[in-house]
């Protein structure tokens, strides 16, 4: 045993030198770019409160032995604070990294081995990642902790496609080597029902599977692993190479972002929803932003929202180059999460003399509708302007738009509208889970119609099977995927070329309120048409 942990030990010291060579030296902060308005004190200790632990379980889990092979790299002394009970003031994603990493206060810029809570993997990276950590350290390794690994097939699953089906096979051979606990399996791909383990799409999964907690770090292989940061965590995508560490050693090494703040304040008026808060942000900052910022959501809006809003409100803060984005936890959160969970979790919340990169202000009460048009999510337009664009499609669906609240939306203005759709409408809901509420949940104010009839009355195609679906294209019998240049609307996350298919289609972004309005008309369509 002692050797074998001394190999395990040696193999990541070895990997962990190949890292730390590659990464850059912290750099100082640079001056924000707008010069918005500082909050008050009032405000800023309002959203600071005191922080409690919550227990999920009768008793805590005995934590497993953690990996301490890896080195913190060198940090410049800092003289201790003199007065004030917050020595030093933090923010959230500050908080949560020092947290991991034992350090008692970090600042943006250093680079820290930080302990991972949660992995996560799915069939696209899988394979490559479960590679890396053979190579690195040994066929014979074990992960560092095979309860703190989630595996979730969801990409590439019903496909004729013999790599994609390969990926699945790779994941299900690691996971009964490994004794992986949580690993989603698909075998039977003609009917998902057959599949009670199957979940679908990843990030959605994560969170009603009780894999999502306030205060821990949650690590995974695919850029949209930020959504999870609506749990009030620290959770961002990181590469195979990455990962095939974090797999050994159960560490990753992290470089501490700044924090942008978003205020968003005033009633949310009922023809918006996340979405629209969302692209009206990208749309603001850019594509390019919040480049490895951390992007921080509070304000009496945000706090209206439900989980799932506040997932698409943190899903796409990758699209403005965010390292991740955090909603602080609450008790819509604590609410959400029973039942959900048997692990014991700790909240954080941003310090009321915290330092931000900067600070954005919204009333949401004066927005309207917004599309992000070809090609990127920052094109953004209001829906009302694109009244002329004729469209081909619309697709509702994704880890953005495919949860249980947005085809809940959906079923709405079908129900306000009583017309049928003019353009083919598809709908991909999310996981297993999302599906079954679609044919079981009655929609509000419908007489009891579940989303399933509404969406057959308006001649919509029938929910098809969770998964990614044509969000990314994928092979070519990918269900919905784009093989001719079309006109789409989407409720996805992402409209770069060829993004859903074919490279000179257009995909224009939008919430599920503006998708399904433009699916009756044909058009792109302001849904205050149908919901005002």
């Amino acid at each position: 045993m002692a050797s074998s942990v001394s190999a395990a030990a040696k193999a990541s010291a070895a990997f962990a030198h190949k890292v730390r060579a590659l990464l850059p030296l912290p750099t100082p902060n640079s001056h924000p770019v707008t010069d918005p308005a500082p909050l008050s004190q009032k405000e800023l200790a309002a959203a600071a409160p005191a922080p409690t632990q919550h227990r999920a379980g009768s008793g805590r889990r005995t934590k497993p032995c953690r990996v301490r092979a890896v080195a913190s790299p060198a940090r410049a002394p800092r003289a201790p604070a003199s007065t004030g009970s917050v020595k030093t003031a933090m923010t959230m994603t500050e908080k949560i990294l020092a947290r991991a990493s034992e350090r008692a206060a970090l600042e943006p810029g250093e680079n820290v081995w930080v302990d991972v809570d949660v992995l996560m993997t799915h069939d696209v990276c899988g394979p490559g990642t479960i590679g890396i950590f053979k190579k690195e350290f040994g066929e014979d390794a074990k992960v560092w902790d095979r309860e703190k690994v989630v595996i979730i097939p969801d990409h590439y699953i019903f496909t004729s496609d013999e790599r994609a089906n390969r990926n699945v096979d790779i994941l299900r051979d690691f996971c009964k080597e490994q004794s992986i606990k949580y690993f989603y399996d698909i075998k039977d791909l003609s009917d998902f029902r057959a599949n009670p383990d199957y979940k679908g799409v990843c990030h959605v999964a994560l969170a009603q599977e009780g894999h999502c907690r306030p205060g821990e770090v949650l690590l995974g292989t695919d850029s949209h692993t930020c959504n999870a940061g609506a749990f009030g965590q620290f959770a961002t995508g990181i590469g195979n190479t990455d990962a095939g560490f974090v797999l050994g050693t159960g560490k990753a090494l992290l470089k501490v972002p700044p924090t942008i703040r978003f205020v968003l304040d005033g009633e949310m008026p009922p023809y918006l929803l996340a979405k629209d808060l969302i692209l009206q942000i990208i749309g603001e900052i850019s594509v390019s932003g919040a480049t490895y910022k951390s992007m921080e959501f509070v304000g009496s809006t945000v706090e209206s929202l439900n989980m799932e809003e506040r997932m698409t409100l943190c899903n796409m803060v990758i699209e403005a180059g965010g390292k991740n984005g955090v909603v602080p936890a609450d008790e819509t959160t604590f609410k959400y999460l029973e039942g959900k969970t048997s692990v014991d979790y700790e909240p954080v919340y941003s310090d009321a003399q915290a330092s931000f990169f900067s600070d954005y202000r919204f009333d949401v009460s004066k927005l309207e509708p917004v599309v992000a048009k070809p090609h990127s999510p920052d094109n953004r337009a209001l829906a009302r302007e694109c009244k002329d664009v004729k469209i081909d499609r619309v697709y509702i669906g994704s880890c953005t738009g495919g949860k249980t609240e947005d085809f809940l939306a959906a079923a709405k203005v079908f129900l306000a509208s009583g017309k049928k759709v003019k353009v083919p409408t598809f709908l991909v809901p999310a996981t297993q889970k999302v599906w079954m509420d679609i044919y079981s949940l009655p929609v509000p104010g419908s007489g009891g119609k579940t989303c399933s009839q509404i969406f057959e009355e308006a001649g919509c195609d029938t929910p098809a099977s969770p998964s990614c679906g044509a969000c990314l294209g994928g092979p070519r019998d990918t269900y919905a995927r784009m093989n001719e240049p079309m006109v789409c609307v989407s409720t996805t996350n992402r409209n770069f070329p060829g993004r859903m298919g074919h490279k000179e289609g257009q995909i224009y972004l939008a919430s599920p309120y503006t998708a399904t309005a433009s699916a009756l008309t044909g058009y792109v369509t302001d849904p205050r048409d149908f919901l005002m």
